[in-house]
């Protein structure tokens, strides 16, 4: 018989504790949110930065409801029957990034298995909505990986043009079993892969956690499949237990654990890298964009010099 106490989580260490959001801008952007009904991922799953991101009006907006299909072991949004697709959704977004401001936007998803597209159409909605409403703000989109229906939806959504398109690999190969199992490892290469074969001049970018229990050999080896598949941006940060329930941590990685992770990633040609306990997918991401734009136009600069 399983014994249901709970079990303690593991202490953090210093170097990723954060401090609870008080600030003014972080309730503005709560009250933006809630006043639009949309839901951000920042919530639901726990990000440790949403003090420090909320506080600046940076926001990542998770469309099509707030219940996903699957059940990761790493991921804290509910998992069950999700409602019906949102059509006032897109302007809502869109309204959200006119209120806020917003010079870079990311709009992620839960998993929608239930739907034929896997709700790829609302993506698509969401970013001609935003073209409209705020035709400078660049798109940066995070999307689930449109299992056994991928290829249709990424010609849809590529289609529509986002300036980044992310699709997270999480962890090693080896760990898809039990850390994302709905998920299947090269399957998703192949949705990354896809994308820069529709249209190169769009940014693709993947991320995945660390402290798992992946080897370190097993992380170069994702860095090399990620780069085969032509990944300009490489996210690496620290997986953190978000309840009992969910996957332990096997290891609390260090700062210099990342660095070198991020000295590595650099030398196999990415053309950007952000790696660090507290880094996730969309952590600084519009700042990233402009840096990941300037190495872009540098390196072809580069090309057209040496040719």
């Amino acid at each position: 018989m399983n014994d249901p106490t709970p079990v303690a989580r593991q202490r953090k260490p210093d170097w990723i504790r954060v401090k609870a959001p008080t600030s003014a801008g972080f309730a503005a952007t709560r009250a933006l949110m809630r006043s639009k009904s949309l839901t951000t991922v920042c919530e639901e799953a726990a990000c440790p930065n949403i003090g420090e991101c909320w506080s600046k009006k940076h926001a990542t907006v998770m469309i099509l409801g707030d219940t996903c299909t699957r059940a990761c072991a790493f991921c804290n949004v509910k998992t069950g029957m999700p409602r019906a697709v949102d059509p006032m959704e897109p302007n809502n977004v869109a309204d959200a990034a006119v209120q806020m401001g917003l010079e870079h936007i990311v709009i992620t998803s839960v998993d929608r298995d239930d739907l034929p597209d896997g709700g790829a159409k609302q993506f698509v909605k969401v970013i001609e909505a935003i073209r409209k409403a705020s035709p400078t703000t660049t798109i940066e989109i995070l999307t689930p990986d449109f299992r056994n229906k991928h290829e249709a939806a990424v010609e849809m959504i590529v289609a529509a043009r986002p300036d980044v398109y992310n699709h997270n690999l999480e962890t090693v190969p080896r760990l898809y079993p039990t850390i994302r199992p709905g998920a299947r490892y090269y399957a998703s290469i192949r949705l990354l892969e896809q994308v820069k074969k529709l249209d190169p001049s769009i940014f693709t970018k993947s991320g995945i956690m660390l402290g798992l229990g992946e080897e370190r050999l097993e992380v170069h080896q994702v860095m090399d499949d990620m780069r085969s598949a032509d990944i300009d941006f490489l996210t690496m940060g620290q997986y953190l237990q978000p309840t009992p329930r969910h996957a332990k941590v096997q290891d609390f990685v260090t700062p210099a654990a990342f660095d070198a992770y991020a000295a590595i990633a650099r030398a196999k040609g990415f053309l950007l890298v952000a790696s660090s306990p507290l880094t996730r997918s969309s952590y600084h991401a519009g700042d990233d964009f402009a840096k990941m734009k300037a190495a872009r136009d540098a390196k072809l600069a580069k090309a057209v010099v040496t040719a």
